[in-house]
């Protein structure tokens, strides 16, 4: 295996720095969990499978810097999903602060795919003003930054429309959208942190695949074997459930779209398994679609 890495994972009980925990455990590094609820039940497994915890929040940046001393590298994501996007950015500044401050040697931040091309996209442009301090720290960085994650089908406010045979989103049936697996950012992560060399400075766009909404509801209908349609919905609906923010999204996925080099990355990149659309919907357990 790689040398044998000491990493500090934020979001360690969240979706993907739970998952890159994981991945991380089985290939035998070590891993420091920073979590705010260490009794929840997912900090709990992490323990149980090896993880050390080390508890703290982004609110109180010296709890990370804490927690990143004597780390050989640090893994941070952090969402506007709880205290909006000024609070992301705040925190991820802190944290790469905190990388910096405790000599950390290669700090992987999660973006999101396109942040630096001036997207107007409130959720984008929180995560570029955190790349921005990044890459001004002088410490040694790398930017993952995936794409719509093909994950969100199994969302608690998707799955109930797929079971009701419907894929309903505002975009034209047509458009195609870059997708990735989460298994695949996990893969990708964890392939940067064990070639630091040749990712280090590097900002990264990463995709599995590229598809419309049509050819998702064809594909999940031919896999689950539940007849599932594809519904346009009104711009406008979109924004008053999911606010500004996931209308400028979809308003921008209509209109530029993602610009991830899939066929680049499969090439350079093959350890990664990168999964096409069909492949990964295969892997899902889609039983709660009845």
């Amino acid at each position: 295996m790689a040398e044998k890495l000491s990493v500090l994972v934020s979001g360690a009980t969240g979706q993907q720095g739970g998952a890159l925990a994981r991945v991380l455990l089985q290939k035998g590094h070590n891993v420091r969990a920073f979590v705010r609820r260490p009794d929840s039940p997912e900090a709990k497994e992490l323990e149980r499978l090896g993880a050390e915890l080390a508890v703290g929040d982004f609110e109180e940046p010296s709890t990370f810097e804490d927690a990143a001393r004597g780390m050989d590298a640090a893994f941070v994501v952090a969402t506007p999903f709880e205290a909006g996007t000024e609070a992301e950015t705040r925190h991820g500044i802190a944290a790469a602060d905190a990388a910096k401050a405790e000599g950390v040697e290669h700090l992987v931040y999660s973006s999101v795919a396109d942040a630096d091309k001036d997207t107007g996209i409130p959720h984008f442009d929180s995560k570029r003003e955190v790349e921005k301090q990044i890459e001004g720290l002088g410490i040694p960085y790398t930017i993952v930054a995936p794409v719509y994650f093909m994950d969100n089908l199994l969302a608690p406010w998707t799955l109930p429309q797929l079971k009701e045979g419907r894929f309903p989103m505002a975009l034209p049936a047509s458009r195609p959208l870059q997708q990735i697996a989460l298994s695949d950012i996990v893969a990708f992560t964890a392939l940067v942190l064990e070639n630091r060399e040749e990712f280090v400075g590097r900002r990264v766009d990463i995709a599995s695949d590229e598809l419309s909404g049509e050819e998702v509801a064809t594909i999940l209908t031919r896999v689950t074997g539940h007849e599932i349609n594809y519904v346009e919905l009104p711009l406008e609906q979109v924004r008053q459930a999911m606010g500004e923010d996931g209308a400028r999204m979809l308003e921008w996925f209509d209109r530029v779209g993602y610009s991830a080099d899939i066929e680049a990355l499969r090439r350079e990149h093959p350890e990664v398994g990168w999964h096409t659309f069909e492949e990964w919907t295969k892997e899902q357990d889609w039983s709660a679609l009845g």
